[in-house]
């Protein structure tokens, strides 16, 4: 019986050509592409715009730093602040410098003199990338005029000229992906949370197929509903602990990025996470038993997966919704070991607590169970139902 009902599993996952695509080619596609947008790796060239009031020879040099700055490129220079700022809200550029009038008059006084300087902060990567790039171009420029300074002046020795400039330089070194590659930060967070979101779905399509056989959930479970269960999701439970191997080996082996820790331990901790995921999928059908409404439970229950793993958002300002929301979610606690494999090379001890997380899970599988025994018996009931 048991071998029969695995080879009618795998006939089912034949006979619908969705969950094949759930199952084989549909997520390494989706990985594919996740990782095609973010490939560049840095951001280059993000246009902002300058408003020039002053239209001097110091607020030209100003545009050139600005200009010449890797991250951003001054695409135009627009007649009024309220131009820039409508360009900005159009989505035409990033940021918008605002030289003032005056500005070199007042720097010859010894006046203190500001340049306003505007970014979109709701687009939180390019946001951050400008706002550092203006930092950085700004200080640049501020630093080779006042070195020109004094080298015309008191200090006419370069060396000198340039710690009268700046006296105290700061070296800012990043512990962890110290190019700033964000596609090391943000993809290895989205597939996870991609991969998230087809185990889940793909559990509940699943066992929703078992709706049109014959005899419908009633003939599925019959006198053995846990082992029917069990059986049901053993086949896609490998399939997709084998699509977290192979993003894992793409990430880390062949695009090279570094890996700290023990792949080994991620690995398993990977099965755990399927094994947690389908445990939510499970308890989901059983809840709605409807395809319909459980896909539609599925997505609420995974869409805010990325936004509340605290990889984009830090976990300590989320709200205490957030955060209960955050440890209902599989996929936060694995991605917090694989943080600290691949980038701390913590040991495997420090990754208990969310190992014991996952495996909490095991909690909304025993109420699916629960639920599934009291569907095999009462067949009446559920035949009304459906």
């Amino acid at each position: 019986m048991t071998m029969a009902r695995r080879v009618s599993e795998w006939r089912l996952l034949a006979e619908d050509p969705w969950l094949v695509s759930l199952v084989t080619w549909l997520p390494p596609l989706l990985f594919v592409m996740i990782y095609a947008i973010f490939s560049q790796g840095m951001a280059r060239n993000l246009p902002v715009g300058v408003v020039d009031l002053d239209q001097s020879k110091l607020s030209r040099t100003l545009i050139r730093c600005y200009d010449a700055s890797p991250t951003i490129a001054v695409a135009k220079n627009y007649p009024s602040a309220l131009a820039g700022v409508k360009a900005m809200r159009g989505g035409k550029i990033y940021g918008l410098f605002i030289i003032s009038a005056d500005t070199q008059k007042n720097a010859i006084l010894g006046r203190p003199q500001a340049v306003e300087a505007f970014f979109n902060s709701q687009f939180l990567l390019m946001g951050k990338q400008v706002k550092s790039a203006i930092a950085q171009a700004h200080t640049t420029a501020i630093a080779q005029i006042d070195t020109r300074k004094h080298l015309s002046s008191h200090a006419p020795v370069m060396d000198q000229a340039l710690a009268a400039a700046v006296p105290v330089n700061i070296q800012a070194t990043p512990l962890f992906n110290s190019n700033s590659n964000y596609a090391q930060f943000l993809v290895s967070a989205i597939i996870p949370a991609l991969w998230q979101i087809f185990i889940v779905v793909t559990t509940v399509l699943s066992m929703a197929a078992e709706l049109h056989r014959e005899n419908g959930l009633t003939g599925w479970l019959k006198d053995r509903p846990v082992r029917a269960l069990v059986e049901k999701i053993v086949p896609y439970s490998l399939l997709f602990w084998l699509h977290g191997i192979l993003f894992l080996l793409a990430m880390f082996v062949v695009l090279g990025w570094p890996m700290h820790g023990h792949l080994g331990f991620l690995i398993f901790c990977q099965l755990m996470t399927v094994l947690a995921c389908q445990c939510a999928g499970t308890l989901i059908f059983f809840l709605s038993r409807d395809a319909a409404r459980g896909l539609g439970m599925a997505a609420a229950y995974c869409a805010p997966g990325l936004a509340f793993m605290g990889v984009t958002f830090p976990v300590t300002d989320m709200t205490l919704l957030a955060r209960i929301w955050r440890s209902l979610l599989p996929v936060s606690h694995y991605i917090d070991i694989q943080i600290a494999q691949a980038n701390y090379g913590a040991a495997a001890m420090l990754s208990l607590p969310q190992l014991g997380h996952l495996a909490l899970f095991i909690l909304p599988g025993l109420a699916a169970c629960i639920l599934a025994v009291k569907v095999s018996c009462t067949p009446f009931r559920v035949k009304e139902a459906l």
